[in-house]
């Protein structure tokens, strides 16, 4: 790495608030999530947090000024015993919080408290995992990704909208999805759906910018609007067309559900004003479908019919209306 004072654009002489501002308006210009397909601004970033990792640390920052360890952190040949081990993690500085009591995740944090808050995370390690000893994990707050050993950010996570219908929520399973990448998956319906339901599916986001895992696919589904069924909670609605004369005389009329279409009994002179109730012939067992009954006069009339009609307003009125 370069010389740490140079890439942060600070003197030698800075002090921990000018080292810490100089960081804070790189990381915030270089960000990965702010440059998600520029390689150079990646680099930056990274260089731009080790540096920072090496000089908020009084002891690794002294051990520099005075030549005992190089930029990355390597031992520099000082004669017998002239440099000091135990702050050396792996030959690198380490990311943990230096003396001065901060660390890049500080500062990363205290940025994204600018857009509203903090995201909480694995505590130590620096974003990238810029010296992070062995086993160890780190976490980015912008992304929330987390770091393995090997120091390799998590991929971020993608948000997918599906719409699933009445029937397919209904006898639950899986649906397929389509991904931003063009990827075709099935997803695995929770039963019983609600509406905005998230599922999680894991490694299906976008890849790494490095070499970690990839991030998730997060699909919140909804129900799709459906030709006959409206839905109401876990109760059903659906409109079912008569005849005049099923209407006067009574009939066995089919009627759909999500199970298959069944008979409905219906009494001579039904209130149409009020629906009728299926119990059970809901969403998921759990509510019922309620019928509404429609009366649908002939195609382009009928002279019978208005002969009719013409002896019942004279002969037999009635009201419906007050």
């Amino acid at each position: 790495m370069r010389d740490p004072y140079t890439v942060l654009g600070v003197s030698k002489s800075a002090s921990e608030k000018e080292i810490k501002s100089a960081y804070r308006k790189l990381a915030k210009t270089y960000h990965p999530d702010q440059n998600p397909n520029d390689k150079k601004a990646h680099e930056k970033f990274a260089e731009a947090t080790a540096a920072y990792d090496l000089l908020s640390d009084k002891t690794k920052r002294g051990q520099y000024d005075r030549g005992e360890i190089d930029a990355d952190g390597n031992p520099k040949f000082a004669g017998f015993g002239g440099f000091d081990p135990s702050g050396m993690r792996g030959g690198r500085p380490g990311a943990g919080a230096g003396a001065g009591g901060f660390n890049a995740e500080d500062i990363l944090k205290e940025f994204m408290s600018g857009f509203g808050g903090t995201r909480r995370g694995p505590a130590g390690g620096n974003p990238f995992g810029a010296g992070a000893g062995a086993g160890s994990a780190s976490w980015d707050p912008f992304t929330g990704a987390t770091t393995g050993a090997a120091g390799s950010a998590k991929g971020e996570d993608v948000v997918v909208n599906l719409a699933v219908s009445l029937e397919d929520a209904h006898k639950g399973g899986s649906v397929p999805v389509t991904l931003p990448s063009g990827k075709t998956v099935s997803v695995k319906l929770p039963s019983p759906l609600e509406e905005g339901q998230q599922v999680r599916l894991r490694g299906q986001g976008r890849p790494s910018p490095l070499t970690g895992q990839p991030g998730d696919a997060l699909v919140t589904v909804k129900f799709a609007r459906h030709k006959q069924f409206r839905k109401d909670g876990h109760d059903l609605r659906v409109d079912v067309p008569i005849t005049l004369y099923e209407a006067v005389l009574g009939a066995k009329v089919r009627v759909p559900t999500l199970d298959g279409a069944v008979e409905l009994n219906l009494p001579p002179g039904p209130d149409t004003a009020k629906a009728m109730r299926l119990k059970g012939k809901g969403l998921f067992g759990k509510g019922d479908l309620y019928v509404n009954l429609r009366i649908v006069l002939p195609k382009g009339g009928d002279p019978d019919l208005e002969s009719l009609m013409r002896f019942w307003k004279d002969q037999k009125p009635y009201k419906v209306r007050d």
